[in-house]
């Protein structure tokens, strides 16, 4: 593989485990709300960064890579973290949304950054740049939200 295929790939699998950590985390939130209309909200969300998976996932192997399957580390940690803290603490839609809006911040500086890495081949920038301009509008409603309920 020539080294910006690799670059490519690594680039994208590093993507594909921080929108996996944020389609569990709308799963999660999906769960954690009595709201209907943030329920209804966050699982059309978790399904959005599935389908964003996918797509990631099918350039990888367009690079001849292996695409990533599952969520990073950190992801998992944090998700038990906040499933425990739900347990002690109790959920509220406030609370659900600042951690939500949490997690939008990190997968919108990741993609943020990668649209910004020159090493990338035009073709895999134009993909990460058309996602990061979809995940940033989702930061941005999440942070409305989060201002109205504060």
């Amino acid at each position: 593989m020539q080294a910006s295929n690799e670059r490519a790939v690594k680039v994208l699998n590093s993507l594909i485990e921080t929108t996996l950590d944020s389609a569990n985390g709308y799963r999660d939130a999906a769960d954690a709300t009595d709201n209907p209309e943030f329920k209804t909200m966050f699982a059309a969300r978790s399904a959005k960064r599935l389908e964003l998976t996918r797509q990631l996932q099918q350039e990888v192997r367009s690079f001849g890579g292996k695409p990533e399957d599952d969520q990073s580390v950190l992801g998992k940690v944090h998700n038990k973290f906040t499933e425990l803290k739900a347990k002690v603490t109790g959920s509220s839609d406030k609370s659900v949304i600042d951690e939500v809006e949490r997690g939008e911040d990190v997968i919108k500086a990741k993609f943020q950054k990668a649209t910004e890495d020159e090493d990338l081949p035009p073709t895999v920038r134009q993909v990460v740049t058309t996602a990061c301009a979809s995940i940033r509008a989702d930061h941005d409603e999440i942070s409305r939200l989060k201002q109205q309920l504060h």
